[in-house]
């Protein structure tokens, strides 16, 4: 089975790490979320609302992990960035050539670390300075080799979506987006 972890920092954009982590669930994916706050499962979105991870950072050693993902926000993404555990977690998942996944303000942290050279890479508007060596698309989403991006809280189905048909496969993402009823808003 698949297995992701979401990285989970104070601050998060609540939508970005939820929604991703409803989609792959429902689609059979093992999803991890991981606290990254010192010591506390106890997390507190960008709007205040407080979510218990499923472990602390570090119980985790992330060699099993298929896809390491970041929801944006703000302070979230920078907090994120600033967690040292986080980056070389990242650098490690890159560098075995496994899959790494931002939204909206969180690729800044991909592009501090140099994995978006010589890639395509969405963001939230206003971050793509922060893509570093990237090329910006625009797009919701945007998928180049191991790395998938996102533009903000409305890309959160694509990207979720996206990265379901990456693990699983596009008739798996199908049924779900059908069951979740987003197949059919999309039809509208």
């Amino acid at each position: 089975m698949a297995k992701v972890y979401v990285f989970l920092a104070n601050g998060f954009e609540d939508i970005e790490a939820l929604i991703p982590v409803d989609v792959m669930r429902r689609g059979g994916v093992e999803v991890v979320t991981v606290s990254c706050v010192e010591g506390s499962l106890m997390v507190e979105t960008a709007h205040r609302v407080r979510i218990e991870a499923d472990k602390l950072f570090s119980e985790c050693d992330f060699s099993d992990a298929d896809v390491l993902m970041l929801p944006g926000g703000m302070p979230g993404a920078s907090n994120l960035n600033n967690h040292e555990g986080v980056r070389q977690a990242l650098l490690r998942q890159n560098a075995a050539g496994r899959r790494v996944a931002a939204i909206c303000a969180a690729p800044l942290v991909l592009g501090g670390l140099g994995l978006l050279r010589g890639k395509r890479a969405t963001c939230y508007p206003g971050f793509e300075q922060t893509l570093e060596g990237a090329t910006y698309t625009g797009e919701l989403c945007t998928v180049d080799g191991n790395v998938t991006t996102g533009e903000g809280p409305a890309a959160a189905f694509p990207f979720a979506y996206s990265l379901l048909t990456q693990l699983k496969d596009e008739a798996t993402a199908q049924q779900v987006a059908v069951g979740m009823r987003y197949a059919h808003l999309m039809e509208r």
